[in-house]
């Protein structure tokens, strides 16, 4: 199976509803409008549609009755359901045709489907077929027979269309009905094998959004991955927990994609991309302030992997009255081009981005550089943990991945355990496997959380936890070595008291009570935090806002030291992100980002054994070392082998 979105490489497009119509396209159908709106998407170098065939409109079912409601049989309307090769899978011919003539109009606009197949949730409003509308789509066998006979109408008639790039379960379909993880699990395998029935060539994705890490609950990441083929994340701050927390064009929601796209990626072992992102509209941000955003998202997708770039969605709404528009102002103002077709400045993002990558010697960029593995345990806020530490990392200038803690673990040279929380947070057998490659020297960095120690800990760490309580109040701490910083200050529910037989305390409360230790095991080293940093952050407004953000991340650097001294690029910044591509030729590609909404100086200090040879897109270093760049701004550098 070819994949449509290879690794290293991004593509850029759009989810589609027709610029006269929205949602209700398929009913008021306009062959003329969909050419004129795929003509300006070409025009703007957009490569991939997501677009939905909507369930009632494809699969228009009455159901009829007869006395005491008993039921009779379905029909479209009034008319008895057309036979298929004898199956009556009451699928619209009409709209099936509709469909042709636009994937018609793709192929000749160069545009790529993903096509969402189960189309019964959008953008707040639930679409299902009059005769179903009484049954859960989820958990109902009824309804799923139909979306069954649906999907394999659907694909069986279009399978070999070139335009169409991949079938997409559906939109946000974890959003149809409740379901326990078992029935979630069901509907997820019944609709996949249904389009592989019919057609096994093309990848399927996923289409959800939200999913949790913890594989116990329904939706998971892990029984999407084992499922489908690529996974889906639909990165709105509002829709996501902690990613609000600070200005959109600011560190932590410019870096919320990535992080929950690469988290997707790394737990399931399947490739992840950002289906949906955007600005929800003039009530969130400036039309400037979503063009800014994007820019700094294009390119973090392509340095993390993240494969392609989907904004919500091509054209503004705000002519329409049905529902959702009606009912949904977030839904109105959400597209490329406002209703007299004129380009918003995100727009031109877009076309700027894809005639920059055209233009380069390389299209493809080599994996970044990773030195961490982040193991993300039972009973914590997995997301709002993995967000923190990636930030933190990110911030440091060091990359990490994502692992669960309840699967074999992977060789690294440092390893996160961030905010570990629950008596069960890992299986004995792999805490057992963490301490040996600690004892062979790896560097484990461990913060807690309430009732969060590892079984070990006090008898390989040199610690020893003396009391754990409910603390009244915020913990403040300072670096023991730095009495001129001010001290740190962070809301924590827990107060641990640790006493320190073997190992150095780095950083303590006034009283001296130990936070932030060091330690030795075997050959390797123990960082100890006596706090549940990452957690604590997430839950902190404007934690990483610009002027009011505290110096947490020092933490990770000092953990990273060793790691970070082997880099080739070395920075001082914390809003300075920047990832190392090796490639195959023995050269290194730099990107460079500034998550600030203003211009950024920083010192770069490029390694021994390379020299910068090109600069290919923004700004080089100057000769002291200083590089600028403008307010959420790129750049991205060559550097070879001396």
């Amino acid at each position: 199976m070819k994949s449509f979105l290879p690794s290293g490489q991004v593509r850029i497009g759009a989810n589609y509803w027709a610029s006269h119509a929205g949602m209700l396209m398929w009913r008021h159908w306009r062959a003329d409008v969909v050419e004129q709106d795929f003509a300006q998407l070409h025009e703007h170098k957009l490569e991939v549609l997501r677009v939905f065939p909507l369930w009632p409109d494809f699969q228009p079912l009455n159901r009829m009755l007869t006395a005491h409601s008993h039921f009779v049989e379905m029909r479209h309307d009034e008319q008895p359901l057309p036979d298929e090769q004898f199956i009556q899978d009451g699928v619209s011919e009409e709209m099936l045709e509709r469909f042709g003539v636009m994937a018609d109009l793709a192929q000749k606009y160069k545009l790529g489907l993903v096509v969402g197949l189960v189309t019964g949730w959008m953008s707040g409003r639930l679409f299902v077929p009059t005769a179903l509308q009484a049954f859960n789509p989820i958990t109902s066998p009824e309804s799923i027979l139909w979306q069954v006979r649906m999907v394999r109408a659907i694909v069986r008639r279009f399978k070999d269309h070139p335009a169409i790039y991949a079938w997409d379960l559906g939109n946000e379909c974890n959003c149809m009905g409740a379901a326990t993880r078992e029935e979630a699990w069901v509907w997820t395998n019944t609709i996949a094998s249904a389009i592989r029935v019919e057609d096994p060539s093309r990848p399927i994705v996923s289409g959800m959004h939200s999913l949790p890490a913890d594989a116990t609950k329904p939706w998971s990441i892990r029984d999407q991955g084992e499922l489908t083929d690529l996974l889906t994340t639909h990165p709105y701050p509002p829709f996501t927990p902690h990613c609000d927390r600070d200005p959109i064009n600011t560190m932590r929601p410019l870096l919320h994609a990535i992080a929950e796209t690469r988290l997707y990626t790394d737990l399931s072992g399947k490739p992840a991309f950002v289906e949906e992102f955007g600005n929800l509209g003039p009530s969130v941000c400036s039309e400037k302030i979503a063009a800014d955003m994007a820019r700094v998202r294009l390119y973090d997708i392509w340095a993390h992997d993240c494969r392609a770039a989907v904004w919500w969605c091509a054209f503004d709404q705000t002519e329409l009255e049905n529902a959702p528009y009606d009912w949904i102002s977030v839904e109105r103002e959400l597209g490329l081009f406002r209703a007299d077709r004129t380009p918003k400045p995100v727009a031109k993002e877009f076309q700027a981005f894809a005639n920059t990558v055209a233009q380069l010697p390389l299209q493809t960029l080599a994996p970044r550089r990773v030195e961490a593995v982040c193991l993300l345990t039972h009973g914590q806020d997995q997301w709002g943990v993995a967000y923190s530490a990636f930030i933190l990392a990110r911030q440091a200038g060091f990359d990490l991945r994502f692992h669960y803690a309840d699967r074999e673990l992977p060789e690294a040279d440092l390893y996160f355990l961030p905010s570990v929380r629950d008596h069960r947070a890992i299986p004995r057998r792999l805490e057992k496997t963490l301490w040996e490659k600690v004892a062979k020297g790896a560097t484990l960095y461990l913060s807690i959380d309430e009732h969060g120690s590892l079984g070990d800990f006090t008898h390989n760490s040199g610690l020893t936890i003396q009391t754990s309580s409910r603390r009244a109040g915020a913990c403040e701490f300072q670096w023991n070595d730095r009495d001129k910083n001010p001290a740190l200050r962070l809301a924590s529910t827990l107060r641990i008291r640790l006493s320190v037989e073997k190992g150095e305390v780095l950083a303590a409360e006034a009283d001296g009570s130990p936070v932030f230790c060091r330690s030795h095991y075997g050959k390797g080293t123990v960082y100890t935090m006596a706090i549940p940093l990452e957690a604590s952050l997430a839950l902190e407004a404007e934690a990483f806002t610009p002027g009011k953000m505290q110096p947490f991340w020092e933490i990770y650097q000092t953990v990273a030291a060793t790691a970070l001294s082997t880099r080739q690029i070395r920075k001082t910044s914390p809003w300075l992100g920047v990832t190392e591509h090796q490639t195959t030729e023995g050269n290194l590609v730099v990107m460079l980002i500034n998550y600030l909404p203003e211009k950024l100086e920083d010192t770069i200090t490029i390694a021994p054994g390379y020299r910068l040879t090109k600069i290919l897109v923004g700004a080089g270093p100057r000769p002291d070392g200083r590089v600028e760049l403008p307010a959420n701004d790129v750049a991205l550098w060559l550097l070879s082998p001396v």
